[in-house]
């Protein structure tokens, strides 16, 4: 059986009924499963009032930084889940990562969470030469939600912005909802719609700052968006591809075939999470590098 096969198994065969605290504690398990590299610094920090942590290895360099916005339904997924992937996206790219807990639903339905966004964005502006993002999943959506934000506010856009599989679209309405129902073993119709009843309550599915995929995205930063090709949320990635290009944004489109949702995630045992994780490191490095050239002398 094929590291792939094995894994898709292994995510089959989760329970599929639980409570949102068990679903928090399961997620906040992968910590134990994926442990961080023995080199990796762990700073906690708080960012604008928004409880955050530091991540570096001894690749990072001092000319720019990654914001991180993870995933997990705006419900689940925190610092601890996720920090064995957000610490070797900082390797790939040879910076420092500053990972956010943004206050999650349905405690703190919209607009918290891009509320508590903005404030991290800010704070890393202040303490780092150049800033990129990168988000998964719901992380992923903020992350685009954000840079509509900014525009809005009159705030810098980061120098580049990475997208593992981002939900961009709460009404839950895409085909490859069906299309690929039964080869994505993460998500689902059920699933996703109740994790956006949970964030957006008794609001509009269409909100753009919380379904960025209706938004107007002129003038936002560059976008690469990382997705598989057998994900629930496949054509939320081509149809945010689709506005940001009739937008005038440069969109890299990554489709990867056989991957599910966030294949990155599970990098130590399936290669091709690795190899996505570095492909998102160099692109996030090279982002700083430009904007680093391009910026007129002091």
């Amino acid at each position: 059986m094929s590291e792939l096969d094995q894994l898709e198994a292994m995510l089959r065969a989760r329970p599929s009924i639980l409570t949102i605290d068990q679903r928090r504690s399961a997620c906040d398990a992968l910590a134990e499963r994926y442990p961080t590299a023995a080199d990796v610094q762990v700073t906690p920090v708080i960012a604008n009032g928004i409880p955050a942590e530091w991540t570096s290895t001894p690749a990072a360099r001092d000319d720019g930084a990654i914001l991180y916005l993870h995933g997990g339904g705006f419900v689940w997924g925190s610092l601890a889940s996720h920090r064995h992937l957000v610490s070797e996206l900082g390797r790939a790219a040879e910076m420092k990562t500053l990972a956010l807990d943004y206050r999650r639903a349905p405690e703190y339905p919209f607009p918290h969470a891009l509320e508590d966004a903005i404030n991290g964005y800010e704070y890393l502006l202040d303490c780092s030469r150049q800033v990129v993002v990168a988000g998964d999943s719901a992380g992923g959506g903020l992350a685009v939600a954000m840079l509509v934000r900014l525009r809005e506010l009159g705030l810098p856009q980061p120098a580049g912005v990475v997208l593992f599989s981002p939900w961009t679209d709460m009404s839950i309405s895409a085909d490859s909802y069906t299309r690929n129902a039964e080869r994505d073993p993460v998500l689902n119709r059920e699933l996703m719609t109740f994790l956006a009843a949970q964030y957006m309550g008794n609001s509009p599915r269409n909100i753009p700052l919380a379904s960025p995929v209706f938004a107007d995205l002129r003038e936002i930063a560059p976008l690469t968006i990382f997705v598989g090709a057998t994900e629930a949320l496949l054509d939320d990635s081509i149809a945010l591809a689709r506005t940001a290009t009739l937008a005038d944004i440069p969109v890299r489109l990554e489709i990867w075939p056989k991957m599910f949702h966030f294949w990155p995630n599970y990098l130590q045992e399936l290669a091709e999470g690795r190899h996505a994780v570095d492909m998102a490191g160099i692109i996030l490095r090279e982002a700083v590098a430009k904007k680093c050239i391009s910026r007129p002398p002091a």
